[in-house]
């Protein structure tokens, strides 16, 4: 008997060193004010009776702490009705962009490979610059991408991508992104696009001589024990994924990524999109940069680095894009009106959302697949309503 309690209190050892989710406690605790929650699910629910989304996790982090954690509605509506759960594993869409890019980008930049002034040609041979009337050219930078003030267009069409290379083929990819119109001079303006998180992906694999995914797994989500992030999810990990978009033949997408440029021609490893992970896994990963770039002694990222990456620089200041993430931008409305103008954060088109205050010392999560079923649903005004909501509660 003595032997099988030992052996009892060894496994449990060893599943709190595999995994240590972010400390729950009550929102009073952390100086919020409890009752103001009951606002935030009156919301969540008012969007999924009028079918703006079929399910979502709130999770609402503070102090390094889980102040606020719940499931509401479903993660799937078809072909079949599942509950979702705090577990519920998301695609993230462009949330990929920060969480995994973004950051990869920026400890290569700490390991001395990448430079923010770095042309994307010294990673890409043949990477064409802005030329303008009169055949002036400025080269784009490691920067531009990151802020989106590279010029690249937003996005390419898959359809001709295909024809044109077959798919999946990320060299195919690269190789038209390299030599398309360039639509102003960098750092001119401001315009989102898929082309620029995808082209950083190479940029990260070239510097660092593996895939984003094998990277970002080593650098940053085994760093913080993140066991359910990744990108092309298997197993119970896949199980447990919200369905998104029904395709044509009837067929829904769970644990394949939604984006299509990913999915199609990276094969579901892409800097644009194709990470997939939880509320809890993201919650960890917002104490980690609410607290300078380290969780349990684990560090991913130096504080100076974290403070640069939360900066819009000074070449773009009035773009509002930081190296990564979005501050006051026109895509901006999710961090709401009463977070300080510290707050950054990133949205994904499946109905993600993550912000991070640094004054407040407060993270919101905000997870639904508003694509499904049928890619009809919005989550734009929702997401300002609940942070607006996470915002008043806190008292002190």
């Amino acid at each position: 008997m003595k032997k099988y309690f030992i052996g009892l209190g060894l496994v449990v050892l060893a599943l709190q060193l595999q995994a240590q989710p972010l400390q729950r406690t009550r929102p009073d605790k952390v100086g919020m004010d409890p009752a103001k929650f009951i606002y935030a699910d009156e919301v969540i629910h008012q969007a999924i009776d009028k079918h703006e989304i079929p399910g979502a996790v709130l999770a609402v982090v503070r102090h390094g702490k889980m102040a606020y954690i719940k499931a509401y509605g479903n993660r799937q509506v078809y072909p079949d009705t599942l509950q979702m759960e705090e577990s519920t594993v998301f695609d993230l869409a462009s949330v990929s962009k920060s969480v995994s890019t973004a950051i990869s980008t920026l400890v290569l930049i700490e390991q001395g490979k990448i430079r923010l002034q770095d042309n994307v040609s010294l990673y890409i041979p043949g990477f064409k610059p802005w030329t303008d009337a009169k055949g002036n050219t400025v080269n784009i930078k490691v920067v531009d991408l990151l802020t989106h003030t590279s010029g690249l267009p937003p996005y390419a069409s898959v359809t001709e991508l295909k024809a044109t290379y077959g798919a999946p083929n990320p060299a195919g990819l690269i190789e038209y992104i390299a030599g398309c119109r360039r639509d102003f001079a960098p750092k001119t303006a401001f315009q989102y696009s898929c082309l620029n998180y995808i082209t950083l992906q190479r940029i990260i694999e070239t510097a660092s001589g593996t895939n984003l995914r094998a990277f970002a797994k080593k650098h940053i989500f085994d760093v913080l024990e993140m066991n359910s992030t990744d990108y092309l999810p298997t197993g119970q990990l896949r199980d447990r994924c919200a369905a998104t978009e029904k395709q044509p033949d009837g067929s829904v997408l769970k644990g394949d990524v939604h984006d299509p440029l990913a999915r199609i021609m990276n094969g579901g490893i892409s800097g644009n999109a194709g990470v997939f992970s939880t509320a809890d896994d993201l919650a960890i990963l917002a104490a980690a940069l609410l607290n300078g770039g380290e969780y349990h002694k684990k560090r991913i990222l130096g504080p100076q680095t974290v403070r640069a990456m939360r900066t819009v620089p000074r070449e773009v200041s009035s773009l509002g894009r930081t190296l990564g993430w979005d501050i006051f931008s026109p895509y901006a409305s999710n961090t709401g009106d009463l977070f300080s103008s510290y707050t950054y954060g990133h949205t994904g088109y499946t109905g993600t959302s993550f912000i991070i205050d640094p004054y407040t010392d407060t993270a919101v999560i905000l997870l639904t697949n508003a694509v499904h079923p049928a890619d009809k649903g919005s989550v734009v005004r929702l997401r300002s309503l609940i942070a607006n909501i996470v915002a008043g509660s806190i008292v002190k």
